[in-house]
């Protein structure tokens, strides 16, 4: 009975020690697996790029608030308290109190009293000025700039989530087929270890297929570093925590089974597509609207205020008495003569006009290049995928029959080894093939602007 009662104790506090242990430990967390689709929307939302580009949208909504509050009208309130410690003295000549006194004497004369507060309200607005219309037109478009300088960051972001996405598709299959090729190899040589041992084969077939499965596993665990160091620059595109785990969850095959539409290949090329193209036509019209601010200096500007104070004056805040004054006015400042300086400004700013034109055209013409371009190597590209997709399957049957033979006898491990060689690199070229048609593909979709 102490025995059995001893052995329960050792039992809850072995079963006690391992929950605690299994409480301390973290668990592993789940790696989440996102298509080339759901990678770009995460982006979309947390890369550090975006993320400024969204305040620079709002800093410019903010200052078009800010533009249009110079033009309304503003009031001001505020007191003003004097305690005069001695109050201020005057100088009159004598002969105004006593016409008999001596002709050069003053009087001294104290004005005032010792208590002055004034509690004031002004206000004061902006009826005409050339300068601010057009500088609120010019607030005005900055916006529209920043809106469109953010889909430029969007497909900006977008284009280097799919550059990065890319890599760890070709790594991924890469070690897919070295897995498959590393499988096909042991039971190969399982086979040949079995001849061997029957005396069917020589010593030197073992050692050929050892030597071959030993570069195909270290070329898996390259590929697997590789593939980490992939990922890891995916992340950083995308704005997703390092140290967190993320897998690819789209293969080169899905990306590739829509092809492109036929008018991508032989449509017309509409610059207005590209994002940056819309923000360079914006950045002209701003320059334009400087022209125009700087004309407008030329023109006079009006502005009103009107005044209310009441003051309180006396020895004493408790006896003193109320005395209102009101005011209102105008000013109208016309500019005349500055030295040319406003003519000069127009000048450079028209200068500047024509070289956001010409920055325009320039774009344009690059624009039109680097679609034509694209179209003629996603062309090259899908023929590339045709013609290594007929020498992989050519590769496969050769290295097939080149297997039965040696397991009927007939044919020699070298010629065995000479064609899972040539299988390796008409795999290897395919998979290079597919790669550069897809990297063609998202070439082209970013020439057109998609």
């Amino acid at each position: 009975m102490i025995y059995t009662d001893t052995h329960l104790l050792r039992r809850g506090l072995l079963l006690l020690v391992a929950l605690a242990f299994a409480g301390g430990v973290p668990a592993q967390q789940a790696t989440t697996r996102m298509t080339l689709d759901q990678a770009i929307a995460y982006a979309m939302e947390h890369n550090f790029k975006l993320i400024r580009a969204r305040l620079d949208v709002e800093d410019a909504r903010q200052q078009v608030i800010e533009t249009t509050a110079i033009g309304l009208p503003q009031i001001n309130g505020g007191v003003d308290y004097n305690y005069y410690i001695e109050l201020p003295t005057s100088l009159v000549p004598a002969k105004f109190f006593d016409p008999s006194a001596p002709e050069g004497t003053f009087a001294e004369l104290q004005f005032g009293t010792k208590h002055n507060l004034t509690l004031k309200a002004q206000l004061s607005t902006l009826v005409f000025d050339g300068s601010y219309l057009v500088g609120l037109q010019a607030a005005r478009k900055y916006a529209v700039l920043a809106a469109r300088q953010y889909v430029a960051a969007q497909a900006e972001v977008r284009n280097s989530v799919r550059d990065a996405y890319l890599p760890a598709l070709i790594v991924r299959r890469n070690v897919e087929i070295l897995d498959k090729n590393i499988a096909t190899l042991k039971d190969m040589l399982k086979e040949t270890r079995a001849m061997y041992e029957q005396g069917f084969v020589e010593r030197l077939d073992v050692d050929r297929l050892e030597l071959s499965l030993a570069q195909l596993t270290n070329q898996r665990d390259n590929l697997s570093r590789q593939l980490e160091t992939a990922l890891n620059y995916l992340k950083f595109q995308m704005g997703y925590p390092l140290d967190q785990p993320l897998d690819i969850a789209d293969d080169i095959e899905t990306l590739l089974a829509d092809g492109v539409p036929e008018e991508w290949l032989t449509g017309p090329v509409d610059p207005a597509q590209r994002p940056e193209y819309q923000a360079a036509l914006t950045g002209v019209e701003l320059n334009e609207l400087n022209i125009r601010r700087y004309q407008a200096g030329y023109l006079p500007s009006l502005a009103a205020f009107g005044t209310y104070q009441r003051q309180l004056q006396g020895n004493k805040l408790s006896d003193g008495s109320w005395f209102p004054v009101a005011i209102v006015g105008a000013q109208l400042n016309v500019p005349i003569f500055d030295g040319f300086s406003k003519k000069a400004r127009i000048q450079r700013a028209k200068i500047d006009v024509e070289q956001a034109r010409s920055q325009v055209k320039e774009l344009e013409r690059a624009i039109r290049l680097e679609v034509a371009n694209a179209r003629t190597n996603y062309l090259n590209a899908r023929e590339r995928v045709a013609t290594s997709r007929s020498n992989m399957e050519l590769a496969e049957r050769i290295y097939e029959t080149t297997r039965i033979k040696y397991r009927e006898g007939v044919g020699s491990s070298l010629e065995l080894t000479q064609a899972e060689q040539a299988l390796y690199q008409a795999q290897q070229a395919y998979t290079q093939a597919l790669y550069d048609m897809l990297v063609a593909k998202t070439a082209l979709m970013k020439a057109l602007g998609k």
